[in-house]
């Protein structure tokens, strides 16, 4: 009786346990049901599992001096769709239209295939379907505007949130190592050019979003809880066109030379603000690509560029004058070591300012007759100017100079002979051209700077002003003796001779270098190779730019003046066409306030543009190809000029360019006289036209 009743006692309790279990879960499922309903009924995902992530801000655009974007930051969107809460009704009646707009759209599907897509991710339950990734802003507004898409998310189920940005470079490889990069690699930042140094600036501040975890993964759901700060705007102080031109003529240059790299810069004198900087190299493929900045970061031998510190050291330590004699007889041994003039049979005797403007190296001599009993006190006076330091920069990578000196192991008996001509010294292009800027700007050695201002939402919020490295690098008696002397280079028996423009006076000096191989070797003579270089400002009376332009291992000529002197005249003249026509007006001195300045006659286009570049008022009462300008008191007036086939033109007003244009296009020729506008012209207006004529044009 007692085992039977234990075994009711224990059925019991199982039933009961049994019992309880059924109602525990019968509870935690209605639990779960009233939670997940109250959820529907309230419209709401808060219970769903959500994350913060950070929401990265469009990074600032790097810009020239005129607001023309160098790099930019381009938006794109990876769009998706939640067909499950498009109104069956509404998505019944428009998918077939949605369809075959997305095939118009992108038409790598058919309309049928979208709609069987689309279709098929509503049967499933897809909340997140993919529709397009990678998609322009412009597209993103055109789909918004699509059946079923136009309703908005909540009732069109439309998703674009995920955007993306991109950097791009509207004008491809302009300037591309100075514009640089800043990305993260092995945990490391690698910062280059302007990108990297400027990253601060154009970064900005991640914001927060919130995302919902769905079936599918993560979708953002729109919830900003942290506004992303945009990245400001960096302005530079380089001018597209005058980068086009440096580029251009660079590249037309190395491509003739078959060169393995060149670079140019050109530079504000007044303020050292960098106009424009091109560098190339010749690949693999044979073409000409922005794979290295040679300008700040190549340090080489300068060769006879250098002959100008040489002198300057020289006149300032009071060893020389300018006007003394020495006899240049073609080469010159030092303890059994000769150096050799480009002429073979040398100059005779000539003054040591004709030497500079021969390039004889009988500067070598010179130098060493001066500093042979105390070469420090040359190095010491080379230090004063500042060329053993960097310039400091902002752009990373500027490579130290290097200068040997007495008592190290690398200075030899020879050693200062051939540093006085541009050898057992080494510098960048950039830090070459500081210096001759100096030289340029009245002594005052100024930082190069490649950034002029940071904007943010179309406000200025930090300015960069001109930054004085030393007042004066020589005595003003000394720089007005070496001004002169870079002159003589471009006048008749220099070096520079043939590269004179005859709009305008430049100032400058060659240097052509040998310089090792790809083996760090020099080898055999006929194996040489060289480095041309030109370097100066213009005009050489009142310098506003200064110039350098290198070429490495050209294949057909060596010779700075020929390689590289081209070069910079032809970046010359071409800047001062386009520009240099402004800087008169700027300094004529304060205009009363309704005054507008006086314009040149000319194209149509070319006046409009230059003037809406200044932002001076006109209005063309009379259109044509050219016109003529009449000064009112608020604004500029233009008329138009039609010129007679047969008839000589009225040139009058017109820039250089212009009127040369003009009759040439007519058959004639035109000799020019002077610079500025046409004051004169030899054969009047309206005179026969006579084919291959010649007509005198004098400019003021």
């Amino acid at each position: 009786m007692s085992e039977r009743k234990d075994i009711y006692v224990k059925a019991y309790l199982v039933y009961i346990g049994f019992v309880i279990l059924m109602f525990v879960v019968l509870f935690k499922t209605v639990s779960i049901q009233f939670e997940g309903r109250s959820n529907v009924f309230a419209g709401s995902d808060e219970k769903m599992p959500v994350r913060t992530v950070k929401r990265m801000p469009r990074r600032g655009e790097i810009l020239d001096i005129h607001g023309t974007p160098l790099v930019t930051s381009v938006s794109f969107y990876d769009i998706h769709m939640d067909p499950t809460v498009v109104d069956k009704k509404i998505f019944d009646a428009e998918i077939t239209d949605l369809s075959r707009e997305l095939a118009k759209v992108y038409p790598d599907r058919t309309q049928r295939e979208y709609e069987n897509y689309i279709r098929k991710g509503r049967n499933q339950g897809n909340r997140y379907l993919l529709i397009r990734k990678k998609v322009t802003n412009e597209e993103r507004k055109k789909l918004k505007e699509l059946p079923i898409f136009k309703y908005g998310r909540l009732k069109g189920g439309l998703i674009d949130t995920d955007e993306k940005i991109e950097r791009k470079r509207p004008h491809n490889e302009l300037m591309r190592r100075t514009l640089g990069y800043c990305k993260e690699e092995n945990g490391d930042t690698l910062r280059v050019g302007i990108e990297g140094a400027f990253n601060e600036y154009l970064s900005g501040e991640p914001g927060e979003e919130i995302e919902q975890k769905i079936s599918t993964g993560w979708k953002k759901t729109g919830q900003i809880v942290k506004e992303a700060v945009e990245g400001a705007d960096v302005v530079t102080s380089i001018d597209k066109d005058i980068q086009e031109v440096a580029d251009a003529e660079l590249k037309r240059q190395l491509e003739s030379q078959g060169a393995k790299n060149g670079c140019v810069i050109v530079m504000d004198v007044k303020t050292g603000f960098v106009k424009a900087i091109s560098n190339l190299t010749k690949g693999s493929d044979g073409n000409y690509y922005e794979l290295y900045n040679h300008a700040i970061g190549t340090k080489e031998v300068p060769g006879s560029t250098f002959k100008l510190a040489s002198l300057m050291a020289a006149l300032e330590d009071g060893k020389i004058n300018i006007t003394d004699t020495v006899n240049a007889v073609g080469e010159y041994t030092f303890y059994g070591k000769t150096m050799h003039d480009a002429l073979e049979w040398g100059y005779g005797r000539i003054t040591i300012k004709r030497a500079f403007e021969k390039s004889s190296n009988v500067i070598a001599k010179v130098i060493y007759d001066a500093y042979r009993n105390d070469p420090q006190a040359y190095i010491d006076r080379l230090v004063s100017f500042g060329l053993d330091q960097k310039l400091g920069i902002d752009l990373e990578g500027e490579a130290d100079p290097v200068m040997y000196r007495p008592g190290s192991p690398n200075w030899s008996k020879i050693s200062l002979p051939w540093m006085s001509v541009g050898y057992e010294f080494q510098q960048t292009p950039l830090q070459t051209l500081a210096f001759y800027n100096a030289v340029a700007n009245n002594g005052t050695l100024v930082k190069p700077q490649f950034v002029q201002e940071i904007r943010r939402s179309g406000q200025t919020i930090k300015t960069f002003a001109p930054i004085v490295l030393k007042d004066n690098i020589c005595s003003d008696n000394t720089l007005t003796i070496l001004k002169s002397c870079l002159e003589g280079v471009m006048k008749d028996g220099g070096t520079g001779s043939k590269l004179t423009s005859a709009q305008f006076k430049i100032a400058g000096k060659t240097g052509t270098a040998r310089i090792l191989n790809e083996d760090q070797k020099y080898g055999q003579k006929g194996e040489w190779k060289y480095q041309a270089s030109f370097v100066g400002y213009f005009p050489a009376e009142d310098p506003i730019y200064s110039c350098i332009v290198v070429v490495a291992a050209p294949s057909k000529d060596i010779y700075g003046a020929t390689v590289s002197g081209t070069v910079f005249t032809a970046i010359a003249n071409k800047v001062y066409a386009t520009t240099l026509k402004y800087h008169d007006a700027v300094n004529e001195g304060k205009r009363k306030k309704d005054n507008v300045p006086s314009v040149f006659a000319g194209n149509s286009y070319d006046l409009t543009k230059a003037l809406g570049r200044l932002r001076v008022p006109y209005a063309v009462a009379e259109e044509g190809e050219w016109l003529y300008a009449e000064s009112k008191k608020e604004r500029i007036v233009f008329k138009k000029r039609n010129p007679v086939k047969e008839h000589v033109p009225n040139l009058t007003g017109m820039s250089a360019k212009d009127a040369v244009f003009l009759i040439e296009s007519m058959g004639m020729s035109a000799y020019v006289i002077g610079y500025g506008k046409v004051t004169k012209q030899s054969i009047p207006p309206g005179a026969s036209l006579f084919k291959g004529g010649i007509i005198e044009l004098t400019l003021e």
